[in-house]
């Protein structure tokens, strides 16, 4: 059997106007093993004066790594989301997430299909998003590094088109990162969906959905950008852990919430479920 372990995608700290460098001191002071960090190109006003938590890729990979290990974490992948049906996007930043991960550590990069461009067909889309993937996998897979397609989007929260994404491009470097919450949100039965995809999760955005926003969004939006703190929402996450636990490949379990004390909360209830 695999190992599964507890992050936090650091997304819980962006209210807070904090920098990654908080947000890891953070994540371990509430005993978290592992942190996903957002990437991104260029240079970004509130990120270079430390009030945002996502790094620049035209900075220091081992400003990352040092940071990490400063404080005795690892990180479980870098959030590098870009939109995998506009080539002009995904391509070169994917690649450069790549190159980024393999020198501060990072074993995975998480990205998704996009949001619909109304002038294309779903054929043409899927011949663009297989493009992105396999320019993507050329750069990823010579570095050991994995890039997880997300539950999250047009194709993506459509099962059986989410397994087309899947098998887009035929490389071990390609695997899932399924968001619980996400899943949910598209209308769809998460766990039901874990069973059907178990094989394939390289990781996974422990996201929960509070019940007021169930009420008011299920069936009517692709995903959220965060959720609530683990244990206070719809997920189950017990259910979660049965079907996680006996898979043989490690997964982490990278808590999506959208403030601090979310993220202490979900910690606590992970532990619980997982017997930590």
């Amino acid at each position: 059997m695999g190992k599964i372990g507890i992050g936090l995608n650091l997304e819980a700290v962006r209210t807070s106007h904090k920098s990654f460098e908080w947000g890891v001191q953070f994540a371990a002071e509430l005993g978290y093993e592992y942190i996903e960090p957002m990437v991104h190109w260029g240079r970004e006003l509130l990120s270079e004066a430390r009030y945002f938590h996502s790094v620049s890729m035209l900075d220091d990979p081992f400003r990352v790594r040092d940071a990490v290990e400063r404080h005795g974490l690892k990180l479980s992948a870098l959030s590098s989301h870009s939109q995998l049906s506009k080539p002009e996007i995904a391509v070169e930043y994917l690649k450069q997430a790549a190159r980024f991960a393999k020198e501060c550590g990072a074993p995975i990069l998480n990205t998704h299909e996009g949001h619909k461009q109304t002038w294309t067909t779903e054929e043409e889309d899927f011949v663009l998003i297989k493009y992105s993937i396999m320019e993507a996998v050329k750069v990823a897979e010579p570095r050991g590094i994995r890039i997880g397609l997300e539950t999250h989007q047009t194709y993506s929260l459509v099962p059986d088109k989410y397994e087309k994404i899947l098998n887009l491009v035929d490389s071990p470097a390609v695997g899932a990162n399924f968001d619980t919450g996400n899943a949910y949100l598209g209308g769809l039965d998460p766990i039901e969906q874990l069973e059907r995809f178990k094989s394939r999760i390289i990781h996974i955005h422990a996201k929960d959905i509070s019940h007021e926003q169930s009420e008011a969004e299920r069936g009517k939006v692709m995903g959220t950008a965060v959720g609530c703190a683990c244990g206070d929402g719809v997920i189950d996450w017990e259910k979660v852990a049965a079907i996680l636990k006996p898979l043989p490949q490690d997964i982490v379990l990278s808590v999506e919430c959208g403030s601090l004390d979310q993220a202490a909360r979900s910690i606590d209830h992970l532990r619980k479920v997982l017997g930590k």
